[in-house]
C-alpha cells in the first residue's frame, strides 16, 4: 500500500510570484500517486521539480543535502506553495527521503565533516576523562563516526560520481519507505541507471513507495510505473510508448546522421 495517494491543492493563491506564476501550480488539478512508482516527465521549466520539491515539504521528508526542508534558503517561496497542498495518505511515511541531484555534493561534504568531527570528539574525550568515563563517552563518539564510515565510505570522495550516487541510494533506502527522488539519473551511465531500476524494483517489493521527476528513457520504462506529463497548465497520465523523451530518444538512435545534418 502506497503513502500518499494523491496531491491536491486546499488553497488557492493570488500571488503573481513565483512559483504560483507557473502555468502547473497555478491550474494544478488533483494527482494521482497511488502506484508504488510514479513518474514526472516535462520540458525544463515546467515544474516538476518545483511541485516535487513542494510535495516533499508538505510529506515532511528528510533531504539529502546540506540543509533541512525546513531551512533550506531556496526553498522559501516553495514552502509556502507546500503550505497550500494537501496530501491524501494512506499511512504516514516514517522512513525516506527527498533528493535533488543538486545537493548531493553538499550532502557528501557534511558526511566528511561529520566524520572528522566525531573523530575529534573521541581524542577530546580521551585528554579530557579518566577512567570508566573516558572509555564510555570515548566508545559513543567512535560508534558515531564507525556507523557514518559503514554507510558513506571512510572516504565519500573515493567513488566516482555516479558510482557515489549509487551507493547513496543503497545505503539510505530502506524498506516500507517513501522516496522523492529529482532528476537521480543525472550522474549515472546507462548501465547505472539499470541497476538503479534494479533497485526501485527489489524496494517497491518491500512496501518502498516513490515519486521521481526525470528525464531518463531509461527509468521511465519500469513495469506498471505511472507517468505524469506536464505540458502548460496540464498533467495527463500517457504510455511509456507516448513520452516526448521516448519517441525523440528512439528517432535520433534509429536515424542520428539526419538530426546531425541538421545542426
Amino acid at each position: 500500500m502506497v503513502f500518499i495517494r494523491s496531491v491536491e491543492r486546499s488553497s488557492v493563491s493570488d500571488s503573481e510570484e513565483f512559483p504560483f506564476s507557473l502555468p502547473l501550480i497555478r491550474n494544478l488539478k488533483p494527482m494521482d500517486l497511488s502506484s508504488p512508482v510514479t513518474f514526472l516527465v516535462g520540458d525544463n521549466g515546467s515544474g516538476k521539480s518545483t511541485l516535487l520539491e513542494a510535495i516533499a515539504i508538505a510529506a515532511k521528508t528528510v533531504a539529502v543535502g546540506s540543509s533541512s526542508l525546513e531551512t533550506d534558503p531556496s526553498l522559501d517561496q516553495v514552502r509556502e506553495l507546500a503550505d497550500s497542498l494537501r496530501l491524501v495518505k494512506n499511512r504516514v511515511p516514517t522512513r525516506g527521503f527527498f533528493f535533488r541531484s543538486e545537493d548531493f555534493f553538499g550532502f557528501i561534504k557534511k558526511v566528511k565533516r561529520e566524520i572528522q568531527e566525531f573523530r575529534d570528539l573521541e581524542q577530546e574525550y580521551g585528554r579530557k576523562f579518566t577512567g570508566y568515563g573516558r572509555m564510555l563517552s570515548m566508545g559513543s563518539a567512535r560508534a558515531q563516526y564507525s556507523a557514518l564510515m559503514a554507510r558513506y565510505g571512510e572516504n565519500p570522495d573515493a567513488f566516482s560520481h555516479g558510482e557515489a550516487f549509487l551507493h547513496l541510494f543503497k545505503s539510505r533506502i530502506v524498506p516500507d519507505g517513501l522516496y522523492i527522488l529529482d532528476e537521480p539519473e543525472t550522474p549515472l551511465s546507462p548501465q547505472l541507471q539499470l541497476t538503479l531500476l534494479s533497485l526501485i524494483k527489489t524496494m517497491v517489493s518491500q512496501s518502498c513507495q516513490f515519486v521521481i521527476a526525470t528525464h531518463s528513457p531509461i527509468l521511465m520504462a519500469f513495469p506498471e510505473a505511472r507517468i505524469l506529463s506536464i505540458h502548460g497548465s496540464e498533467i495527463s497520465e500517457i504510455e511509456y510508448d507516448q513520452v516526448e523523451q521516448v519517441s525523440l530518444t528512439r528517432s535520433f538512435l534509429s536515424d542520428p546522421e539526419n538530426y546531425l545534418r541538421r545542426l
